[in-house]
């Protein structure tokens, strides 16, 4: 962190400050422009895109900001992003392929869309930061290829629980363990709650109802879990992850694993449900080396061979800059896929779907996402639910059953669908 601090404050006194554009003006967008705008040196949020522009605005003016340029006109887009003077507008396109822009920030949460802001800004020579576990869970190693031929940085955001997790991860391994669990905290996991459930949590905090739902339902945590198996090359124990309901400390999951079975498969990625410390991480790891496993007991991690680690928060936009400086600053993501994937999510029908429904969104009331190891869902042809989004069913499809690609057509011309051939997924 020191070292990031000294670069943008470096950035800032040189008058070269890293220019962002940021795609998503929702709840964590907001959230976004204030940090950038009010508390981070060294960086400009020259733009923000969004479909409805009103909202674009808003989000600048909510930070304090009211020498806006609102347009939906490319040549008013680049004047603004010219002159230096911050631009709202729904023009993606404009924006990702500015010279004036080094790096975009894709907050939106939608899948398809989100493939080709994505695919845009790397064609564009920038640096891509996802605050869209979405995207990378379903595409990842596709995009990652892209940008790693054009020269650029894609990344999951630190602050969310992905990038936390690799933090950690670093952490561990560089003090000399091996992480073998890797976790996350949950309060709440019911896989049939919906956006009428989840109406009066996401009224409160003035949040998406959809949103709010792929939270309860585990399709979020499924993603999360999916995105650092895929970056450090861990699986997952059974379909779906173990996700006990544990009401202690994370340290006390030491005793829960088997050391042996967790060496065998590389490392597993999984959750806990109601877990102290809430809402964290925690890995689990082990060392080699019995001088050093004495160090760990005098140092209270206990006699081993689980030895518990943990970060007690995840501060999601709060972090984001730090991800932003990461990759135009050092050129390192946060995380990102290591190869193909290691682990799918996959629909799971979360009511009885009658032949010939369409399939609602993320957090809808039809489906809900569960981990899969990606060796079995290619062998069993299963449907990712990031693609589910749109497809209609050929069949009646019970409650909790995994949904097949066989079991549905799919919706014409996305490039989700494309993007995920390009790797044999």
């Amino acid at each position: 962190m020191i070292l990031i601090e000294q670069a943008l404050e470096a950035a800032e006194a040189e008058g070269r400050p890293i220019r962002v554009a940021l795609v998503g003006a929702g709840f964590m967008g907001r959230g976004i422009v204030n940090q950038i705008i009010n508390s981070t040196t060294g960086m400009r949020l020259s733009a923000v895109v969004n479909r409805t522009v009103e909202n674009g605005v808003r989000a600048y003016v909510d930070a304090g900001v009211d020498d806006v340029v609102s347009s939906s006109d490319s040549a008013g887009v680049q004047t603004a992003l010219e002159s230096g003077r911050p631009v709202a507008t729904d023009d993606f396109a404009t924006v990702c392929a500015s010279d004036h822009i080094d790096v975009v920030v894709e907050a939106t949460g939608a899948i398809e869309f989100g493939c080709r802001v994505v695919e845009a800004a790397i064609a564009g020579g920038k640096h891509v930061v996802l605050m869209n576990a979405e995207v990378d869970g379903t595409v990842g190693w596709a995009l990652a290829q892209q940008a790693r031929s054009a020269g650029v940085v894609y990344t999951g955001a630190d602050g969310d629980q992905p990038g936390v997790e690799m933090n950690l991860y670093r952490f561990v391994q560089g003090i000399g363990c091996r992480p073998l669990v890797m976790g996350n905290i949950k309060g709440l996991q019911d896989p049939y709650r919906n956006p009428t459930t989840q109406r009066g949590f996401a009224d409160r905090w003035g949040q998406d109802a959809a949103m709010v739902t792929s939270f309860a339902d585990g399709t979020k945590v499924s993603f999360e879990q999916a995105i650092v198996a895929n970056a450090t090359g861990m699986t997952v124990e059974k379909r779906g992850m173990r996700g006990a309901d544990h009401d202690g400390h994370v340290d006390e999951l030491a005793a829960a694993y088997d050391v042996d079975d967790l060496e065998a498969l590389g490392g597993v990625v999984d959750y806990v449900v109601g877990s102290q410390p809430s809402p964290g991480v925690f890995a689990l790891a082990t060392h080699a080396d019995p001088k050093q496993r004495h160090y760990l007991d005098l140092y209270k991690l206990g006699e081993g061979p689980l030895y518990s680690f943990y970060t007690p928060y995840h501060l999601c936009h709060f972090e984001v800059p730090v991800t932003i400086a990461r990759a135009a600053l050092f050129g390192v993501a946060t995380v990102t896929p290591l190869g193909p994937p290691r682990v799918e999510v996959v629909a799971t029908a979360k009511v009885d779907i009658s032949r010939g429904s369409t399939i609602d969104g993320l957090g809808g009331y039809l489906t809900y996402g569960v981990a899969e190891r990606a060796d079995v869902a290619s062998d069993e042809s299963l449907l990712p639910i990031g693609v589910a989004e749109g497809c209609v069913t050929r069949c009646d499809i019970a409650v909790d059953q995994v949904i097949r690609y066989a079991d549905v057509d799919l919706p014409p011309g996305r490039r989700v669908d494309e993007l995920r051939d390009v790797v044999g997924a």
